[in-house]
């Protein structure tokens, strides 16, 4: 039975609601975001509401919110039109991907200190809530942040000009907590929050265990990849100064020596060594915020492991109930000698064929071609002598 399909407008005004659709494949991400596609015969009820911009929630679930950003239909070689419809969004957290870091006026950049989830909302409340740089076009009215954080390392970070939505994922994956915008319908906010798994390892013994494994009757399929290619265990952090004299440090990260020591240079001339008042900064509050940097990009080159599994119809464990996405779950094949702690990082569902499917990917995704040369180009350095 296919799951019903609530949409709303921005202001969260219910429009209507469908569940005649003919395919729906949504996902959701912990560090990134999540994407959904419905194909609809276009005859169907309220299937003409399928509009741009128009919000989308599964069910009755504020947490699994979509925005329309594609409508494709079209017509056949003999000029026949198409009966369906092609809907295609992202999770309501794209938001993010529209607003670059501006800081105050006269300001070079942003630089903050606190944990992962503070600094989240650090830049989300200056960008989308009160902006900083004075353009109050930018606010976005719908959002709201109650501010809540989790523990963690006080770190420094800096930002000038990056787009919002990657400066969220670089911490998420730093620090493993993930990121999210709900719905809050009673008010008709938006909600931004850091999110923070659930602990389900095998190992421990504080929450149920969650094991899958084809031996165990949890998953049909298991795809296991190993990837060396982009593994990056020390950094050279580049900071202010030209040639000679410019500041750099070194960031050992479970590096080993000789053939295992995998070096990266990291060009970090953003950090700056004076405040907004040319007064210097602490050298070991310099030398933090480019150990921190270093740190951040190192996490995006650790040696990668790539798990993707199919969960069966019929499973010891139930989604929202015994795991969701963001807990660290132990994943396993006997068969291969492979077991695993793993964070749930996608899930993926697709109600067709009168059948539902979940796939989950554990830790990474693989990357697309897009991402990699995406993460070539951001390794690029360029040192310009005077």
């Amino acid at each position: 039975m296919n799951i019903p399909i609530r949409i709303l407008s921005l202001g969260l005004e219910l429009i209507g609601e469908v569940d005649t659709y003919t395919s729906l494949v949504f996902s959701q991400s912990w560090h990134g975001i999540g994407e959904i596609s419905i194909t609809i015969n276009r005859y169907m009820q309220f299937a003409e509401e399928l509009q741009m911009d128009r919000i989308l929630m599964i069910g009755n679930d504020p947490n699994k919110a979509y925005v329309i950003k594609y409508r494709e239909i079209s017509l056949d070689q003999t000029g026949k039109a198409s009966e369906n419809w092609i809907i295609k969004g992202l999770e309501l957290k794209c938001i993010m991907q529209d607003k670059l870091l501006i800081p105050v006026a006269g300001q070079n950049q942003f630089r903050t200190t606190g944990t992962a989830s503070q600094i989240m909302n650090y830049y989300v409340t200056n960008t989308l809530i009160t902006p900083t740089n004075g353009d109050t076009d930018r606010a976005i009215n719908q959002l709201d942040l109650p501010n809540f954080t989790y523990p963690g390392d006080t770190i420094i970070d800096t930002a000038r000009l990056n787009v919002l939505a990657e400066k969220l994922t670089s911490l998420s994956v730093f620090s493993g907590l993930g990121w999210t915008v709900i719905l809050d319908l009673p008010r008709k906010k938006w909600i931004f929050k850091p999110l923070n798994g659930v602990d389900r390892r095998a190992s421990q013994n504080v929450n149920s265990r969650v094991i899958f494994s084809p031996d165990y009757n949890s998953l049909q399929t298991l795809q296991y990849n190993q990837n060396d290619l982009n593994h990056k265990n020390f950094a050279y952090v580049a900071g202010q100064g030209e040639g000679k004299d410019r500041q750099i440090i070194q960031v050992n990260n479970g590096a080993g020596t000789g053939y295992f020591r995998k070096e990266i240079l990291i060009d970090a001339r953003d950090i700056a060594n004076t405040d907004e008042n040319d007064i210097p900064i602490p050298p070991e509050q310099v030398i933090k915020a480019l150990t921190d940097r270093g740190l951040e990009k190192l996490s995006e080159h650790k040696q990668e492991t790539y798990l993707d599994g199919n969960v069966l119809a019929i499973s010891p464990f139930k989604l929202g109930k015994d795991y969701n996405l963001g807990d660290i779950v132990t994943v396993q094949n006997l068969g291969w000698g492979v077991t695993l702690d793993a964070r749930i990082t996608k899930i993926e569902q697709a109600y067709e064929n009168n059948s539902h499917r979940i796939d989950i990917t554990f830790d990474n995704q693989k990357p697309t071609l897009v991402s990699l040369m995406k993460r070539e180009f951001n390794n690029v350095n360029v040192e310009v002598r005077r």
